[in-house]
């Protein structure tokens, strides 16, 4: 009996991977799609209780403004621009432009760094207003 499987290419696997900011992108860039969903649900909860009316209203605004609370709202806040940010990079891609390995990696760092800097500066200007 032969072995079919002399002579073919074995299939990729994460010992032959450089771990690359790019690499790293996409896997937060799929994270944080997913959490746009859950985080998504506490949009809804927080609008489905304005519409229930005061008592509901400040119940729920007490949960989101415990110190959990803004530390989940601070996180999806930053799942949204960074997933806005690899969005961005991405239509970029689509259109043929940034395909260089020394470009990509660079726009990787810094959509990552733009992303916790247009975060803090969100959240800066959310407790100016207030």
């Amino acid at each position: 009996m032969t072995n079919v499987t002399n002579g073919r290419p074995l299939s990729p696997h994460l010992q032959i991977y450089k771990f690359e900011p790019t690499m790293a992108m996409s896997i937060i860039h799929r994270i944080t799609g997913g959490a746009l969903y859950f985080g998504t649900i506490l949009v809804a909860a927080w609008l489905v209780a304005a519409a229930s009316g005061k008592e509901t209203f400040d119940w729920v605004n007490g949960i989101y403004g415990s110190i959990i609370g803004q530390i989940v709202l601070f996180g999806y806040t930053w799942a949204m621009i960074h997933h806005l940010l690899g969005g961005l990079r991405h239509i970029a891609w689509d259109l043929g432009y940034g395909f260089e390995k020394h470009f990509a990696n660079k726009l990787a760092r810094l959509s990552f760094i733009s992303s916790i800097t247009l975060t803090i500066l969100v959240w800066i200007a959310i407790f100016i207003v207030r």
